[in-house]
């Protein structure tokens, strides 16, 4: 893998473990498509997986990375490559799958404060799907909201879920990272009949 100059959108946050970490405003279009094939690689087998649609474009992919808004942890390994990201926002506006007004109405002190965040995504390299990394990687991407007394909320399907148990990895990575238990809020149901 090619080694990626630091650019002026880019803010280093230090080495913890194996990792060096930034948080990257604006990522440049030859790491965000590093980070797309990385993103297909992960979330391609959801598109037949959920009723929703849980996968974005390529195009909606790079308008994430070039929002300055959405904000972006970024692992890299030491030689340089880039090998994880964490993708979040409190610009909910951004997110189109789900409410602002829910947050707003449900904590509304966080919400006056700006303390509202949504994890878009998380990724991995295959090389680096351990626990020690992505408890890294969490920690690094949480720790702001954390001395911020934030919200923050994701989503996932029932797939990653229920069969693949992500929901129950993370929120143990979430606890051994930051103390903090995920808590249940929503579900959404999607039923078909058939008159066949």
């Amino acid at each position: 893998m090619k080694a990626f100059p630091s650019v002026a959108h880019r803010q280093d946050l230090g080495r913890r473990g194996g990792w060096n970490f930034t948080r990257e405003y604006v990522v440049e279009p030859e790491l965000t498509l590093v980070f797309h094939q990385l993103y297909e690689a992960a979330f391609a087998p959801l598109r037949v997986r959920s009723m929703a649609r849980q996968v974005l474009t390529e195009m909606e992919f790079a308008a994430q990375m070039s929002n300055g808004e959405i904000e972006k942890y970024v692992a890299w390994d030491l030689l340089g490559n880039p090998v994880g990201l964490c993708a979040m926002t409190r610009q909910l506006e951004l997110v189109p799958w789900i409410s602002p007004d829910y947050f707003a109405a449900r904590y509304p002190q966080q919400w006056e404060r700006n303390a509202v965040w949504y994890l878009n995504f998380v990724l991995a390299h295959p090389s680096q799907r351990h626990s020690g990394f992505v408890d890294q990687l969490m920690e690094v991407g949480v720790g702001e909201l954390i001395d911020q007394r934030a919200i923050c909320a994701y989503d996932m399907c029932a797939y990653n879920d229920d069969v693949l148990g992500l929901g129950r990895r993370l929120a143990q990575r979430f606890e051994r990272a930051t103390g903090a238990t995920p808590q249940l809020v929503d579900t959404q149901n999607y039923y078909a009949v058939s008159f066949v």
